[in-house]
């Protein structure tokens, strides 16, 4: 395979694992932000632990193995960022830290008060996430200052402007919307009636700043460039959304769940597309721009690590795939039921 061809690949393997890490840990993190507001009860809100309780840490391979993979196919790339958007990097990982430790030790001690503690924490570390990543991503398609070394020239408030602030809202309402049609999936009984509800007005939140954020994204990233007609892509996520909310007030909860799914795997996909070949815009100037071509691996380390892919990646499928399947059943709030 030539080194453009296994440049093109290890960009298309990257976008597949950050889709299927925001697809997966989309609805965990929507889940964990919901936790104490749907659960009144501390049955309520451990039956709702667990319907992530067996998936969420291997979710969030996917975040590390997409980090990985982009250390491994385009190390200048992962220089840049991961330098340049470190203290953003930091308060991730702080987040994704408080959601590990709150699963592991809320059911340490029965206390209302110690339970009631690390359900506030799994939320805020669930929403601190969703609202990183969603600004991350947002400043990745807008554009970042990079001079002529690939470096990230600005700090964390550049990261928080107002177009960065709205992609992660954004996502934080999206993954709250995709968390609730998950629950209504998994839950049974009352609470069942009650995500279905909250899924309705979430719905709502969710697609008006979605058209917000979707309306500047095609001022800036396609009417700027001249591009009148986005692309069956982009307009497929922006339908998949709204259609979503027919099958969400007629609790056809499969379909709802599907539709915002493939919502958010649209939009990540519209994501690459809209930046390649370029990895990093920069608003400094064009030139300064990372791509798949000035800042990838050698051939040789490219064609070691497509060997290790093929090996790999479908074993994590397969064993994530038998987690899901293993774990189908819903969930009761019976307190016979549940397992602390």
């Amino acid at each position: 395979m030539s080194y453009e061809s296994l440049q093109i690949l290890w960009f298309v393997l990257i976008a597949v694992l950050w889709i299927g890490f925001y697809f997966l840990e989309g609805f965990d993190f929507g889940v964990g932000m919901l936790l104490p507001f749907l659960g009144k009860k501390d049955e309520e809100r451990r039956a709702i632990i667990n319907t992530i309780g067996p998936v969420w840490d291997g979710n969030e391979v996917w975040l590390l193995t997409a980090g990985g993979a982009t250390f491994a196919a385009f190390p200048h790339w992962y220089a840049s960022m991961f330098s340049g958007f470190y203290l953003a990097m930091f308060l991730l990982l702080i987040g994704l830290i408080m959601r590990g430790i709150s699963f592991e030790y809320r059911s340490k001690d029965a206390a209302p008060a110690w339970r009631q503690r690390f359900d506030w924490m799994i939320a805020i570390g669930s929403f601190i996430s969703a609202l990183l990543l969603g600004a991350i991503f947002a400043n990745l398609a807008r554009g970042v200052p990079i001079n002529e070394n690939m470096m990230f020239t600005g700090n964390l408030f550049t990261l928080f402007n107002p177009y960065g602030l709205l992609g992660g809202f954004t996502t934080v309402a999206v993954f709250l919307l995709h968390g609730a049609n998950f629950l209504a999936l998994k839950l049974e009984g009352e609470l069942r009636e009650r995500v279905n509800l909250f899924a309705k007005k979430l719905w709502l939140g969710a697609s008006a700043l979605y058209l917000i954020l979707g309306g500047f994204t095609y001022a800036s990233g396609f009417w700027a460039r001249g591009i009148i007609d986005p692309g069956i892509v982009p307009i497929s996520a922006v339908a998949a959304l709204l259609v979503a909310g027919i099958f969400i007030n007629k609790k056809m909860e499969g379909w709802a769940f599907i539709l915002v799914a493939l919502n958010i795997v649209l939009t990540q996909a519209t994501f690459f597309s809209m930046t390649f070949p370029n990895l990093m815009l920069s608003t400094t100037d064009p030139a300064y721009s990372l791509t798949i071509y000035n800042a990838s691996a050698s051939q040789y380390a490219l064609g070691v690590t497509s060997i290790s892919a093929l090996i790999f990646i479908p074993l994590i499928l397969a064993y994530q795939g038998w987690t899901y399947y293993m774990f189908r059943q819903r969930i009761s709030t019976d307190k016979k039921t549940l397992v602390y």
